[in-house]
C-alpha cells in the first residue's frame, strides 16, 4: 500500500505518521510506501522498512498537486490547511491553501483517473467550524452548516467537493469534522483555539498560561490519540455505508473551560491551576462565541469512532504520551 499524507510536518501529520509506521499496516494491508508533504519538509522516520519520499511543497502551487499524486497513493491524508486564527487575519492566505489547495488536489486526481482508472480514498480533515450559531443544546448529524468565519467556510466548501467528486467516482472521500483536539503538544500555534490546550499543557510543565475567555465557555474537544484513530479509521472503513453523505461529526467530549481547569487540579493541584493568567481577549471572545459546544455522533459512533468520555483521561493521555508519565509541577 502507498500512502500520501499531506500536512505531514504538523502536529497530527507526525503522530498519524508514527502511528503508521508502527503499525506497519493499514486495514490489513502492509504499508509499502510513504510520501510526506507539507510547506517545509517533514522528518523522514528513522527505523523502518517502508520506502520514504520527502516533500517540501505549497498546496497553493496549481502544479504541485500532480506532483505529489504522480505514483499514485492508496490513501491520502489530507491534513495541511491554515488554522482559524490566521484564516481570519489573512484572508487571501486562508483561500489560498483552504480552498485552492484541497481544489488542486481533487482536480489532480480526476486529471489522472481520465488518463488511466484511478479512485483514492481520500481522507479530509475537516473542522466543527463549518457549524455556526444558533446551536441546539446538541448539535445533530442533519444540522445545517453556517459557518461565521473564514475559516469554517473554506473547510465546508471543501468538504461540498469532497461529496461531489465522490459522487462521481473520481475519489473515494471521507471528510471528518474534527473535534479541537486538545491537548496539542509543542509549541502554540495561530488557531484560536489554543488556549484550550495552553491553559493545561504549560501548566503541567510549570508555566505559566494564559486565558482569554470565560470559565463558562464550552466546547467540543478531542486528544491526539484519538484524533490519529479517526483518520486511520476513516482511510480504511467500509464507505459504502456513507452513501452521498460523505462528512461525518466525530465523537468527542463537551466541557466548560472551568472543568478543564478542575480536570487539571485533580491531575496536578491547586499549584498548577495558580499557573493561568486571565487576560480577556475581546477578538477570541467572539469567535469562540460563535462556535459549537456540544454534539450527538450518533452516525460516526454507530460506524465505530470513540473518543474520551472526560478530561481526566485527555489530561492522563497527554501525560502518558508526551510527558513520560509524569508531570512537572
Amino acid at each position: 500500500m502507498n500512502i500520501l499524507i499531506i500536512g505531514a510536518a504538523g502536529m497530527l501529520g507526525r503522530k498519524l505518521t508514527q502511528s503508521l509506521v508502527a503499525d506497519g499496516e493499514l486495514g490489513g494491508k502492509a504499508i509499502s510506501r510513504m510520501k510526506l508533504a507539507d510547506v517545509v519538509a517533514p522528518e523522514k522516520p528513522v527505523g523502518s522498512s517502508i520506502g520514504f519520499d520527502i516533500a517540501a511543497v505549497d498546496i497553493s502551487d496549481p502544479a504541485v498537486a500532480a506532483r505529489l499524486i504522480a505514483d499514485r497513493p492508496d490513501i491520502i491524508f489530507h491534513l495541511a490547511a491554515i488554522v482559524s486564527g490566521e484564516a481570519e487575519l489573512d484572508f487571501d492566505k486562508g483561500y489560498a491553501i483552504n480552498l485552492d489547495g484541497t481544489r488542486y488536489l481533487l482536480e489532480a486526481i480526476r486529471q489522472a483517473s481520465a488518463k488511466e482508472p484511478y479512485c483514492p480514498r481520500l481522507v479530509f480533515t475537516s473542522s466543527i467550524a463549518v457549524f455556526g450559531a444558533p446551536f441546539p443544546d446538541k448539535i445533530s448529524d442533519e444540522f445545517f452548516t453556517t459557518p461565521r468565519t473564514s475559516y469554517g467556510t473554506q473547510k465546508a466548501i471543501g468538504e461540498l467537493l469532497l461529496a461531489d467528486y465522490s459522487r462521481r467516482g473520481f475519489v473515494d472521500g471521507v471528510g471528518i469534522r474534527m473535534p479541537t483536539v486538545c491537548i496539542r503538544p509543542g509549541k502554540p500555534n495561530k488557531a484560536a483555539s489554543g488556549f484550550f490546550s495552553s491553559i493545561l499543557r504549560e501548566p503541567l510543565v510549570g508555566q505559566e498560561a494564559v486565558l482569554p475567555v470565560d470559565e463558562n465557555v464550552r466546547h467540543w474537544h478531542v486528544s491526539p490519540r484519538s484524533a490519529v484513530r479517526f483518520l486511520k479509521q476513516a482511510a480504511a472503513m467500509d464507505t459504502a455505508v456513507l452513501g452521498s453523505r460523505r462528512n461525518l461529526n466525530m465523537p468527542g467530549l463537551s466541557a466548560t473551560v472551568g472543568e478543564q481547569i478542575e480536570a487539571l487540579r485533580r491531575a496536578a493541584g491547586e499549584k498548577a491551576v495558580k499557573l493561568i493568567r486571565r487576560e480577556p481577549d475581546p477578538l477570541i471572545i467572539e469567535m469562540v462565541d460563535g462556535w459549537a459546544k456540544d454534539f450527538d455522533a450518533s452516525r460516526a459512533k454507530s460506524l465505530g469512532f470513540a473518543a474520551e468520555s472526560s478530561f481526566d483521561e485527555i489530561i492522563r493521555v497527554h501525560i502518558e504520551d508526551e510527558l513520560g508519565g509524569s508531570i512537572g509541577v
